[in-house]
């Protein structure tokens, strides 16, 4: 799965598995976030898009991305950024 043709204006919600407080965004917002998160917090970080994305291998499209594929748009985010 790429993480490049995700939108960064997309509408998306991060998501914590300890149950702290949603961040409510884009998908812009909740790479910037991730980005500052402490390590454990990054391992309980999901983020639920609102467009489904298709992955390699999968007869069907997924609505979450997990923390390695979060950690690949905080990566691109800081690249563009810069």
């Amino acid at each position: 799965m790429s993480t490049t043709t995700i939108p960064w204006d997309q509408p998306a919600t991060m998501i914590d598995l300890e149950g702290r407080t949603p961040i409510i965004g884009t998908v812009r917002d909740c790479a910037l976030h991730f980005s500052l998160y402490k390590p454990h917090a990054k391992d309980n970080a999901r983020v639920l898009l609102t467009v489904p994305i298709h992955r390699e291998g999968r007869k069907t499209r997924t609505w979450l991305l997990d923390p390695s594929e979060i950690a690949e748009l905080a990566e691109r985010l800081a690249r563009e950024t810069q």
